[in-house]
């Protein structure tokens, strides 16, 4: 995406091959600065302090740190150790499973000394595929929300809400939710995004940045006052993205993304969930299951006497979701939507071909 001028990725290989560059999200917005990653320790380190953060960009930094890991004891110990401390750093995004399954599967087979490279090379692939599943979720969203009634006021434009951060910085490149939206600024489409900043991270803000980069028009609120923005119709659409998605259609993404959708429902506003694959959890259909991670009671405390309770995640219920917005189309939020869309065979085989909306003046521009 465009950082004052500049193409940029939040992840990228040193040119020297042993180390990775990530964008330093906890400087953000005050400076925007590379941190590199040497090792599985700094990599582990970097994305439990949320330097690196976002369910996709999570997965492949961790894919990464297993190949540093490797390079240092290729041994299947090694292996189960490298896995098992990474697994640990975030509970709730599956992409982190997802992933470090996913190389794995690709280096266990392997002698000791091919294992690195083959790691490496694997967290290079699945790089490429992120970039290229959210350039997907980029196109069917831009349909679907193009399609939608013309917005009541401001002209014509279309007014999107979204809800902490799930743009380019949470991803490698163009980002889930945010995806469509700069599709369709891109294009020429007159869009607006509300952003909800996600106390008390206000991580709001990293999307209020990135869209300012690249010159899309924003208003930041505090993650509180979506309600009364939906209520007054000043919102077209809800977009947001998710850390796991349960294969019956329910969906866990960052703190206060329920609450907006229950605000949705009640104004009659569609919500939409950007979800590639990845984090699909085809294992669990009882959302009751999913890790809830609890962050730090110091991000909220006033004193050392203040109990706390700081749940990072919650889970918003199938039916209150419009739609589930993946890289193979859109679908309901339901076991039957995701399997007509996503094979759960088909997604291991990764020889998926599914339908993409119906083709229309706007689906065109998307190609």
């Amino acid at each position: 995406m465009n950082v004052n001028g500049v193409r940029e990725r939040t992840l990228t290989e040193t040119p020297d091959g042993r180390a990775v560059s990530i964008v330093d999200q906890t400087l953000l917005p005050d400076r925007f600065e590379h941190l590199r990653l040497e090792d599985i320790a700094a990599t582990a380190s970097a994305i439990s302090r949320m330097s690196v953060r976002g369910a996709p960009l999570i997965g492949i930094a961790a894919a990464y740190g297993l190949a540093l890991g490797l390079r240092d004891d290729a041994s299947d110990a090694g292996l189960d150790r490298a896995i098992k401390l990474l697994i640990s750093t975030r509970p709730t995004a599956v992409n982190l499973r997802w992933a470090l399954e996913s190389v794995r599967a690709e280096v266990a087979p392997l002698p000791e000394s091919q294992r690195f490279s083959e790691a490496w090379a694997t967290a290079g692939r699945m790089a490429e595929e992120d970039v290229a599943a959210c350039q997907a979720i980029g196109r069917h969203g831009a349909v679907l929300l193009e399609s939608l009634q013309q917005p009541r006021r401001d002209g014509g434009r279309l007014n999107i809400l979204t809800h902490c951060n799930a743009g380019w910085l949470a991803a490698i490149d163009v980002g889930t939710a945010l995806a469509p939206v700069y599709f369709l600024h891109d294009a020429g489409v007159p869009v607006h995004v509300w952003v909800s900043e996600t106390r008390p991270r206000n991580q709001g803000l990293l999307t209020a940045w990135e869209l300012g980069a690249h010159g899309v028009p924003f208003t930041l609120i505090v993650d509180n006052a979506a309600g009364s923005i939906l209520q007054s119709g000043r919102v077209d659409a809800c977009i947001v993205g998710t850390d796991r998605v349960t294969r019956n259609g329910h969906v866990c993404n960052k703190i206060g993304t329920l609450l907006k959708a229950l605000a949705a429902d009640d104004a009659g506003v569609p919500f939409y969930v950007a979800a590639p694959s990845a984090s699909i959890d085809w294992t669990l259909s009882d959302s009751a299951l999913i890790p809830i991670e609890e962050r730090s009671a110091e991000e909220v405390r006033g004193n050392a006497n203040t109990p706390v309770l700081n749940p990072g995640f919650d889970v918003t219920p199938g039916h209150l979701v419009t739609a589930l917005i993946t890289e193979y189309g859109v679908c309901p939020a339901t076991e039957e939507g995701l399997a007509s869309l996503v094979p759960e065979a088909r997604l291991k085989e990764e020889k998926l071909l599914t339908p993409v909306p119906p083709e229309s003046t706007a689906a065109s521009r998307w190609k």
